[in-house]
């Protein structure tokens, strides 16, 4: 099976890592520009950690045979400090222009603030300025109110529901955000999120269209693998090869070729 993993934080992983997920089928990888875990205080902390994901990042993966490619964006968990965002989103066209740049991304809520929603609206407007797609991160808490607010947000600007990614669902979200005509992103990630066997049941439930699944690997207590376990879920159920097929691998596909940057 060949796999496209759409959201990991490989900057936060070994090589080792990067060996096992090529050994797994993962072909294709997407690294979300994220909260690194300690705040950042300076604008050219943002700027060096982008020219890492752009080019250390993207030939690190090359390595292994995997295909790297990049979102970014100031994320909503450091964008509460006005003054640092609005410095960041000032200088983040220059590198919406590398061509292995797919989506604006991680944008959304954290804390569902005001800055985080002025950064959101500005940041939806980078998108719609460059011909990117979207990746929206939902809030960690009161999740429900902050997807429903983040697509009330997209619609309000009229940015195509069909260039957006909405990430982080769970079984109460996934009808809603799909409802909008928008994509839904679901991580599986033990302890905090989804489990391979609660990602099952969301596509029993839901289908396949418009869906994604990710591990979101990072600094935390993931695992880069967490894709390839879900096809192992799924095929103990008995699900057909074509739909775990569209669902890791022709959605992602699908989705960020929209950037006209996949190649």
């Amino acid at each position: 099976m060949r796999i496209f993993e759409p959201h990991i934080h490989m900057v936060a992983r070994t090589t080792a890592d990067y060996e096992a997920m090529a050994k797994a089928g993962i072909e294709v990888i997407v690294e979300p520009a994220f909260w690194l875990g300690e705040t950042r205080k300076y604008a050219g902390s943002f700027f060096d950690y982008f020219d890492h994901l752009i080019g250390y990042e993207h030939e690190r993966a090359a390595r292994y045979g995997i295909r790297q490619y990049v979102t970014i964006a100031m994320n909503p968990k450091e964008a509460n400090n006005w003054a640092l965002a609005d410095e960041v989103v000032r200088e983040m066209p220059r590198f919406l222009e590398a061509d292995h740049v797919v989506a604006v991304g991680e944008v959304g809520f954290d804390a569902i603030t005001a800055p985080e929603e002025e950064f959101l609206v500005r940041q939806i407007e980078l998108a719609r300025d460059h011909g990117l797609p979207l990746l929206v991160h939902s809030p960690h808490l009161d999740k429900f109110e902050g997807i429903r607010k983040i697509l009330e947000i997209v619609d309000a600007l009229d940015f195509p529901p069909e260039r957006t990614l909405i990430d982080h669902n769970v079984e109460e979200t996934t009808p809603m955000t799909l409802a909008t005509g928008a994509w839904a992103g679901h991580t599986v990630y033990p302890i905090t999120k989804l489990s391979p066997e609660r990602m099952a049941n969301i596509l029993e439930e839901n289908g396949t269209d418009r869906m994604m699944v990710n591990s979101a690997a990072d600094w935390g207590p993931s695992d880069p693998l967490m894709v390839p376990h879900t096809v192992e879920e799924l095929r103990r159920r008995g699900a057909r090869e074509k739909d775990i097929r569209k669902l890791v691998w022709d959605n992602p596909m699908a989705f960020f070729s929209q950037s006209g940057r996949i190649r």
